[in-house]
């Protein structure tokens, strides 16, 4: 779908362009802007272009135990990550105004679509199912982060925006599920789009977000049914794993069939956040969003066994040795290779006194961590700017969401374990039948297995901050110091263990599973109260 983006790139805030070499003339509230199905087409990519960007994607990591970011970049993320925010934090405040953003423009959609004087039925019917798509999702990431939310299906005027109280969540995912349900039929399925529309929301999307909204609400039997019409059937998308873990995230393998639902970019819309998250040498930038070793401690050994697990055979003085491949796919650490923007390899080196010392954790601008991210490099394209989409749903999350819901429903067995656990294994390139066969495991000890491989699946996928305040272990994992690797030399902050402290974090039970209602919002509208313990 790079030309739909060829499109947004005319359509910012309301605006659009009937041709991609003319200048923006026309709001799409405007009477005479409806004229045909371009126009709606049109209007429909600035709803796209509004259900996320690259700055929450990767900056949202950072709000959960994977990452952690150095200064007040990502809008203040880390406040947010450390228990020091208020409600005028930026990052709250805008995740507020964006989704609202994205909630006008949908309903802009789909209040003036009729006014189209000719436009075919199919086509019609389709843009009305995106735009309510994208609507859904922008309210369900609105409950995911607030609880109750300001809620309603039509254009409101300021005057209404100003008194409108909030509804509460239930009744907002409930709403939610009855549109992801509703939209299914007129949504074509993966195979059905032709080229120049690849990436739009299919009914495949419709299931496997609907899916998710049921695992946020615990609603086991229901995550069950909604992932098996993926899983089991193919007459809703025809979906699988990619063989190589890795070229999931290269431009080379965008639109392949793991892919449910993502972010896109290229056609002139692209990014430059992967600055942020690479060595400094890479980038010639500060590197900003980093790893944790929290993270890097989840990754298994190739044998099936957690590091601290009797038999697993890590050893601390070579810790990267035999360890999960899709942890090289996602992380670089000490002694690392990346080839960079003008095809030299490089050698990452991390520990302090390393020549050279530039990515060394004792160099001001390399990572606090010792590691940086290698997911979502995209060395194909010229100043750093690139335009590789980024995975919002894959078919490897379903697999994972029908692995907890049999899980949770103590319906787990060897079948199920090889369609998922096993399969996602095998494509990592895992080859032990310790880390492959079916384990003799209790309900909570597979429940530990299925939440570790979600972790080191979807690592950097923005998905850990929305699991952990789910399964209400942030006020655990989010109480740990950030740390980093473990050094023998320097004046470091280190725990007992001579691990590096980078920061040490904050999270408040029951406070901090919601954010606040942002100031300026309350300061607008005095009928939208507050959530428990903010002021």
């Amino acid at each position: 779908m790079k030309k739909l983006f060829l499109i947004i790139c005319c359509t910012s805030a309301l605006f659009s362009c009937r041709k991609l070499d003319q200048p923006n003339t026309r709001e799409f509230t405007e009477e005479a802007y409806w004229r045909d199905e371009q126009d709606a087409l049109d209007a429909l990519a600035s709803c796209y272009e509004n259900m996320s960007n690259d700055f929450y994607y990767f900056g949202n990591e950072a709000l959960s135990d994977n990452a952690y970011v150095a200064g007040t970049g990502f809008s203040g993320v880390s406040l947010v990550a450390g228990g020091s925010y208020d409600p005028a934090n930026q990052r709250v405040s805008s995740e507020w105004s964006y989704r609202y953003g994205a909630i006008r423009k949908c309903h802009i959609v789909l209040e003036n679509i009729d006014k189209v004087p000719v436009i075919n039925e199919t086509l019609k019917r389709r843009i009305i199912a995106e735009a309510r798509f994208i609507r859904a999702y922008s309210y369900f990431e609105l409950t995911d982060w607030f609880g109750d939310v300001p809620f309603f299906t039509t254009l409101i005027s300021v005057d209404e925006s100003r008194s409108i109280a909030r509804t509460a969540q239930s009744s907002v995912l409930d709403f939610i599920l009855d549109e992801l349900s509703d939209i299914r039929s007129d949504l074509p399925v993966n195979t059905q789009y032709a080229e120049k529309d690849r990436g739009r929301i299919t009914r495949g999307a419709a299931i496997a977000l609907s899916a998710k909204v049921r695992l946020k609400k615990g609603e086991w039997g229901e995550v069950k049914k909604e992932c098996e019409l993926l899983v089991n059937s193919t007459e809703n998308g025809t979906y699988g794993l990619l063989g190589n873990y890795a070229n999931l995230f290269t431009v080379a393998n965008e639109f392949n069939n793991e892919v449910i639902l993502d972010l896109q970019y290229g056609g002139g819309r692209t990014f430059g956040t992967q600055r942020s998250f690479l060595p400094q040498t890479v980038a010639l930038l500060r590197s900003t969003l980093v790893p944790t070793q929290d993270l890097v401690d989840d990754y298994i050994m190739m044998n099936g066994k957690a590091i601290r697990e009797s038999g697993s055979g890590y050893n601390e003085n070579d810790p990267y040795v035999n360890r999960d491949p899709r942890f090289r796919a996602t992380i670089l650490h000490h002694g690392s290779t990346i080839t960079d923007f003008e095809g030299q390899v490089q050698t990452i080196l991390t520990q302090p006194g390393s020549v050279p010392s530039t990515n060394s954790v004792d160099d001001q601008g390399a990572s606090p961590t010792g590691y940086y991210f290698r997911k979502h490099y995209d060395p194909t394209t010229p100043n750093y700017n690139s335009g590789l989409n980024l995975p919002m749903i894959r078919y490897a999350e379903v697999l994972l969401m029908y692995a907890e819901a049999m899980t949770e429903l103590n319906e787990m067995n060897a079948d199920i374990w090889n369609k998922t656990i096993r399969a996602l294994r095998i494509r990592a390139g895992f080859t032990d039948a310790g880390a492959t066969v079916f384990p003799t495991a209790t309900q909570p000890q597979m429940r530990a297995i299925v939440r570790r491989e979600r972790r080191s699946e979807l690592a950097f996928e923005s998905v850990r901050a929305f699991d952990i305040r789910r399964w209400k272990i942030s006020d655990e994992v989010m109480n740990r110091p950030v740390r980093g690797i473990k050094v023998s030399s320097g004046a470091f902050n280190k725990d007992p263990d001579g691990y590096i402290i980078v920061e040490s974090r904050r999270f408040e039970d029951p406070k901090h599973y919601l954010w606040p209602v942002p100031t300026f919002e309350r300061d607008q509208n005095k009928n939208l109260g507050q959530n428990p313990d903010w002021q």
